[in-house]
């Protein structure tokens, strides 16, 4: 006897979006859509496998992403390929690519998966699905302003402004940060044995990301250490502190976080991060700030670039916890048909109603059954309202109507009537 095959699993840390849940996925993506497109930002589609060189030479080959968690591979041509682990590269190198860096400023969004070999868990897949958004062209901290606005727009249209905190900071110049990094190297070398070992070993590479530790043993030497903003120039202090003065005139509430870093030197001048205490560890929902080092970086002339980053999981997952978060029915009107004349009539009549009713949502029992069981299937679809054609009703040039959620009566009528009717009591 043939030993039964086992059924093949999704990948570990790779999840399914099944139908049940893909209705909340549409309306948040659809809320997301319209606030982007009310402040005039347009979409670009990327690939999703990049050049590895260009995530080596943006995130830098020394980091965690790079070293330990990226989808690397060699394609036919002995070319390596990477699974792209973030955006923003991906999104420059297009602006690049396509010349629209010179002389023009553009503000874009993207959204779709990521990927990063990281511990799964929860809020946090090695498939997960991020939007970004980025600006190009822009120096001056009004459109700093403008993609915090975005944001905080976006939380009230989803109904969770009262869950998240803005986080704001400024990293300054590369120079400014230079010095900076080394008072910070000398203050923790003095306290070694207070640092763990992810902190040993970021000391000398990374040592900004110490201040970013989520170790609670590390609060009180980090509390200790020197702060960046007293090494910011005139420059950098006047672009923050005009920054400021914008949210605070808007009424844009935010917290001043001096530990809010960015582990990259292309990183300058405004940070900030949207964070909410109720998704446990996974506490960041959205991530932002100016990275104009990073154009260079990739090969372009000096320029300007600032933008976010936002998980979609960590995103639906604060919103569902909503009392009032509620998703359209997927199905407005169940057919149900029965006898071969009705079958034949109703395929007719639905596609009738659909051409008549673009926006009705129509769902046709296939596969035949008795008026019980289609009862049964119009019930479970969550639809509003049961047409009914039998032979009868197709002798008589009619069908029936009954409504599945209300106490309205159970109507016959001609089809030209029921197109009436649907489009009064659906609004479509």
């Amino acid at each position: 006897m043939a030993k039964k095959q086992q059924a093949i699993q999704a990948i570990r840390g790779m999840h399914d979006i099944l139908p049940e849940q893909s209705p909340r996925w549409h309306k948040v993506e659809t809320t997301i859509k319209a606030v982007l497109d009310s402040y005039g930002y347009r979409e670009i589609r990327l690939p999703i496998v990049e050049k590895t060189e260009l995530f080596k030479r943006s995130i830098g080959e020394v980091t965690d992403i790079v070293e330990k968690e990226m989808y690397t591979f060699d394609d036919r041509n002995g070319d390596s390929l990477t699974l792209r682990p973030e955006g923003t590269a991906g999104c420059l190198r297009a602006c690049l690519e396509h010349g629209l860096l010179h002389n023009q400023v553009h503000r874009l969004w993207y959204c779709g998966p990521m990927f990063r070999h990281e511990r799964p868990q929860k809020g946090r897949y090695r498939q997960f699905y991020q939007l970004g958004v980025e600006t190009y062209g822009m120096a001056g901290p009004d459109v700093d302003a403008e993609i915090i606005l975005l944001s905080d727009r976006l939380w009230r249209r989803l109904g969770i402004r009262g869950n998240v905190e803005l986080q704001l900071n400024s990293l300054g110049t590369i120079e400014e940060r230079a010095a900076y990094r080394d008072k910070l190297i000398d203050y923790f070398k003095r306290h070694l044995d207070l640092l763990d070992e992810d902190s040993l070993r970021r000391l000398e590479t990374n040592p900004l990301r110490i201040l970013d530790s989520k170790n609670p043993d590390m609060k009180g030497v980090i509390a200790g250490a020197p702060e960046l903003m007293d090494y910011l120039g005139e420059e950098s202090r006047n672009h923050f502190n005009e920054l400021r003065a914008m949210l605070d005139d808007l009424g844009i509430a935010y917290v001043l976080n001096s530990r809010l870093v960015r582990g990259l030197d292309y990183y300058g001048k405004t940070v900030f991060e949207w964070v909410t205490d109720e998704l446990g560890a996974q506490g960041t929902i959205c991530a932002g700030g100016r990275y104009d080092g990073l154009i260079e970086q990739l090969g372009g002339k000096k320029n300007f670039a600032i933008g976010f980053a936002l998980g979609m999981e960590r995103l639906l997952a604060l919103v569902e916890m909503q009392d009032d978060f509620q998703v359209e029915p997927t199905v407005d009107v169940f057919m149900i048909r029965v006898g071969s004349e009705a079958e034949k009539a109703g395929m007719r009549i639905a596609e009738q109603l659909r051409s008549e009713l673009p926006k009705l949502k129509l769902l046709v029992n296939c596969g035949g059954g008795s008026f019980k069981s289609q009862f049964k299937k119009a019930d479970k679809s969550g639809a509003e309202y049961a047409v009914i054609i039998g032979d009868d009703e197709v002798s008589q040039g009619v069908v029936s109507l009954k409504p599945l959620r209300s106490d309205r009566e159970q109507r016959n009528m001609p089809v030209s009537e029921l197109i009436q009717v649907l489009s009064e009591w659906l609004a479509c």
